[in-house]
């Protein structure tokens, strides 16, 4: 297992401490593989978190969505004692967290065969959309003739 050190990087840059942190954490939640999950990339702007939670059902399932996060946890609540011979599916306490990119935001949450997905979308809002200015014309001739 390999760690790196940021430190020295403080020393010299300014305004990257999310991105240091986003390294951490990203090399924190690699060490934990429960439970296990997929990302993908539906379109350009749509992508899905799948988590393999068998053995959970939705309402032992919390999602939170904060600015730039979303949180997965899950525990399971023992209603019965019981004696397992072998015990292969977890039932653990799990939290993964996702850094999401700005605008990124958590439309939809679905649980259906053990599988719970969640549906991301990247809405940029109009005023940070690009836009092409128009010219207007008659400035310049108001300009010239307020010159002469």
């Amino acid at each position: 297992m390999r760690t790196y050190d940021f430190a020295p990087l403080f020393r010299s840059t300014i305004g990257f401490d999310r991105l240091f942190d986003l390294a951490e954490t990203a090399q924190r939640g690699a060490e934990e593989g429960y439970p296990p999950y997929n990302i993908e990339r539906l379109a350009e702007d749509r992508y899905q978190i799948t988590l393999a939670v068998a053995g959970f059902s939705p309402d032992e399932i919390s999602i939170t969505a904060e600015q730039n996060v979303v949180t997965i946890e899950g525990g399971k609540t023992e209603k019965a004692e019981r004696e397992f011979l072998y015990r292969g599916i977890s039932t653990r306490h799990f939290k993964r967290q996702f850094n999401l990119a700005d605008y990124v935001q958590v439309k939809d949450a679905s649980f259906d065969n053990g599988l719970l997905k969640i549906e991301l979308v990247r809405e940029i809002p109009e005023a940070m959309k690009p836009r092409r200015i128009a010219i207007n014309a008659s400035n310049v001739h108001q300009l010239e003739s307020k010159a002469a």
